[in-house]
């Protein structure tokens, strides 16, 4: 009887199912909101077609601003509150705090913004672009709130799924995630117009769609705490009735974040994330920029190329992570999937200018982001307990957004032209910028490899072990 109370809902697939696609939901809002200007990042190439009067360096500082408060130590003591108030509290008010910020860039790209109260007080305080002060600041409430909510899902997928299909579900939920990205991309081309002048409405279209779909997400959020809340009552039951309790070693301590740091395994793990995503996601901001001027695109062609790079994880990371809970590897996976990923970008900067050249850098980039989330994110509980699991998740992401924060500012920077910039100029940006990424991609490659080494010296962490998986 124990042991049914304890197990009921863990051991239902039905239950864990219905919580991942719970979790995931909150997360497809996210990313399809963070991704609203992906495929049509080119119209910042002529800030004088486009009503908001931002250029490329602009959209740069808005898309570094994501990681800004989350970079300033926003993640680490957010990260301490998850372990110390648990996922559900904590991770309630991140995704209330999610929807604020982008409440305020919706507000901020609206015309209601433009002649208003608010626009004109900003503008007093010395800011030239009153639209993109107040866009970035909503970017960076919005940025904080989600990358917590993102270590909220990834620690309850952990305490769901350990000992069951954890890469599996990790995958399906970065899978999920990944189409709200996709879905940003395939939408944005059929609301933003990129030629001729782009009014003010078309780009809060977009973000009044990411609003809502938001809202969507909080209420899927508010499911998972009924799930979780009776799980915990179970667990509770569960000891009571085994007079256990709960050792003090059990519990969280601001000491264990040296622990933490100290940790070469997590360490390696945390600078690959920052290297390889900086390869992905500040590339992903730019990806038009870069391709129209590469391969000679014209605009909705290159928009629906780089819808490639979200659609092939949508099939290819479940995969990968059921593979790596069957077969195990998962260092081995990871530098495949960084040397496809130095591969592809080689081909964005060195490969003819032909069309089909872009088509397969995205497969291959689309390939290599799969690879490697599936098998780093389910590394991370093997050598963290799980008490520390928020904490460390967001030591993870606290060092991946020092990277998400600079890298868009310096590609903007790179990509920025004036008006009368001839082609040439721009594939020289271009090509200057995919330096970068192939820079990111040889480091990623090279803290990937010696991961592999340390798994090797030290089995018992059992990194490269499958995945147990109860019947």
């Amino acid at each position: 009887m124990v042991q049914k109370l304890q197990s009921v809902l863990r051991d239902s697939k039905t239950a864990r199912w219905c919580v991942l696609l719970c979790l995931s939901l909150p997360m497809f809002a996210s990313y399809f909101f963070d991704d609203i200007f992906s495929t049509v990042s080119q119209m910042f190439d002529n800030p004088a077609l486009l009503e908001l009067g931002w250029d490329s360096a602009n959209y740069g500082v808005y898309g570094g601003a994501y990681s800004l408060l989350c970079v300033w130590g926003g993640l680490i003591i957010c990260g301490i509150l998850l372990d110390k108030w648990g996922v559900r509290f904590t991770g309630t008010l991140f995704v209330i705090l999610m929807v604020a910020g982008s409440l305020i860039v919706a507000y901020a790209l609206s015309p209601a913004f433009k002649d208003g109260s608010v626009a004109a007080f900003i503008s007093s305080l010395g800011f030239a672009k009153p639209s993109l002060t107040l866009a970035t600041a909503g970017c960076a409430i919005f940025g904080l709130g989600s990358e917590i909510a993102g270590v909220a899902v990834t620690k309850s997928i952990a305490k769901w799924f350990k000992g069951r299909e954890m890469a599996l579900a990790m995958g399906l939920q970065l899978a999920l995630a990944r189409l709200g990205t996709a879905t940003a991309m395939l939408i944005a081309p059929m609301v933003i117009a990129t030629k001729g002048e782009v009014p003010l409405s078309e780009s809060n279209n977009m973000a009044e769609i990411g609003l809502f779909l938001m809202i969507i997400g909080v209420v899927t959020w508010f499911v998972f705490i009924s799930f979780d809340k009776r799980l915990d009552k179970q667990d509770v039951e569960a000891a009571s009735a085994n007079s256990a309790k709960k050792s003090e070693d059990d519990k969280f301590k601001f000491s264990d974040i040296g622990k933490i740091l100290t940790n070469k395994n997590f360490i390696l793990i945390a600078l690959l994330c920052v290297f390889f995503y900086c390869c992905i996601i500040s590339f992903k901001r730019f990806a038009t920029s870069i391709l129209i001027p590469r391969f000679g695109l014209e605009d909705d062609v290159a928009s629906y190329m780089a819808t490639l790079l979200p659609f092939t994880p949508i099939i290819f990371t479940p995969l990968f992570g059921s593979l790596v809970d069957f077969k195990g590897k998962a260092t081995t996976w990871m530098i495949i999937g960084a040397v496809i990923v130095l591969i592809s970008h080689l081909i964005f900067g060195f490969a003819p200018s032909v069309s089909i050249f872009g088509f397969i850098s995205f497969a291959l980039l689309g390939i290599g982001y799969s690879l490697v989330p599936a098998a780093m994110w389910q590394s991370v509980p093997k050598i963290i307990p799980e008490n520390k699991l928020g904490t460390a998740y967001s030591l993870i992401y606290w060092i991946q957004n020092m990277g998400m924060l600079l890298v868009p500012i310096v590609i903007g920077s790179i990509l920025k032209t004036t008006d009368e910039a001839d082609n040439a100029t721009k594939v020289e940006n271009a090509v200057n910028a995919e330096l970068v990424f192939i820079g990111l991609a040889c480091i990623a490659i090279i803290v990937s490899l010696l991961l592999k080494k340390s798994s090797n010296n030290h089995p018992e962490l059992r990194l490269d072990e499958p995945n147990k998986i109860k019947k």
